[in-house]
């Protein structure tokens, strides 16, 4: 086989949806060798029969199936690969629930130990200075929605025909704007519920949601797929929801690394959101509000194109507005490849 033949590791990593990294990772331990190795400079050259191996070992890793175990499948004949493959997911399932078992004893445990609920409250009256932005990238038609109210914020991400179910989702969220702030977690997943059930009505697209709801000195969020909430507080920036997705999940548990999920070609594949025929379940979760506190909400055309630290250099300092712009202006910069929106709310 001639050079001229080959493809670069550049060009390689593009079409096989992996990373150049990843690849290096991968020739090192094994799992794909490249057909060539320039002796002078080291340089890799795969070939492109190469390409159906190397999405392979992507879609094993998104999995979960860990490295060591993957280089045995990518040695073996199909029908032995067949059958390692059969093996692992068993053992997957077993320990599933296993750990299903132990989560209802936990709760269990913990409903026994559960104190009753305080009926007194710390309460504020939040001045909330605001800034919203949502843009249309690279994309032929906007799906992304955005909101600011006087205690609801939200900020949904359309899929498919999604520009309905992400204003569907949002509207659901809004109408609690005003409404007394009695059980806050509650009425959220109400809101999501219905949501959920208008967009199945639609039957066309889908949406991704994260919205809070100040009151009583603490935010309350419900969450679905991969928006985000951030909360800046005295220098510092906390993540306050997570993303739902399977490259999300086994980064956390130690099966995928940063690099490979960076670049994966599955990267935004959800296992959660508002769809039809898809349970509305979403996150709820109460957090703590104090004067001075920072809340920042984003689609994913914002995240998924700048790099964490830059991202929080952008959120600190300046006034909501500036701040907006600031996202925006690199976001743009970097291209915009994707609809976007944002929403920055300072408390005091």
């Amino acid at each position: 086989m001639t050079t001229r033949a080959l493809m670069g590791i550049g060009d390689f990593a593009v079409a096989s949806g992996l990373t150049a990294k990843a690849l290096r990772l991968y020739d090192e331990l094994e799992i794909l060798p490249p057909a060539e190795v320039d002796p002078g400079s080291g340089y890799r050259r795969y070939s492109p029969e190469q390409l159906d191996a190397a999405r392979l070992v992507a879609r094993l890793r998104l999995i979960g199936m860990p490295l060591s175990r993957v280089r045995v499948m990518a040695q073996q004949e199909p029908a032995a690969a067949l059958a390692e493959l059969s093996a692992y997911w068993r053992q997957v399932e077993a320990d599933t629930a296993s750990r299903r078992e132990l989560v209802a004893s936990l709760v269990s445990q913990l409903r026994a130990q559960e104190a009753p609920m305080s009926t007194t409250r710390p309460t504020h009256d939040w001045t909330v200075r605001l800034a919203v932005r949502d843009r249309i990238g690279g994309r032929d038609t906007h799906q992304d929605t955005a909101y600011a109210g006087t205690a609801v914020l939200a900020v949904a991400d359309g899929f498919g025909e999604g520009d309905r179910a992400s204003r569907t989702a949002v509207e659901e969220v809004a109408a609690l704007d005003g409404v007394a702030a009695g059980a806050a977690l509650d009425r959220l997943e109400a809101a999501v519920t219905r949501a959920g059930a208008r967009i199945s009505d639609q039957a066309a697209g889908g949406t991704t949601l994260t919205a809070c709801w100040l009151r009583d000195g603490e935010v309350a969020v419900a969450h679905i797929g991969d928006t985000r909430l951030y909360r800046l507080r005295a220098g510092e920036i906390e993540r306050l929801t997570r993303d739902h997705s399977m490259v999300t999940a086994l980064i956390e548990e130690g099966r995928l690394t940063e690099e490979e999920a960076r670049c994966h070609p599955d990267r935004v594949r959800l296992n959660r959101a508002l769809a039809p025929d898809a349970p509305a379940e979403a996150d709820l979760s109460v957090h703590d509000a104090r004067a001075g506190d920072r809340l920042v909400l984003t689609s994913d055309g914002v995240h998924a194109v700048l790099p964490a630290e830059e991202l929080a250099g952008l959120l600190g300092g300046g006034d909501p507005e500036e701040v907006a712009d600031r996202v925006v202006a690199a976001v743009e910069a970097a291209g915009a490849p994707d609809n976007f929106a944002l929403v920055v709310a300072d408390l005091a």
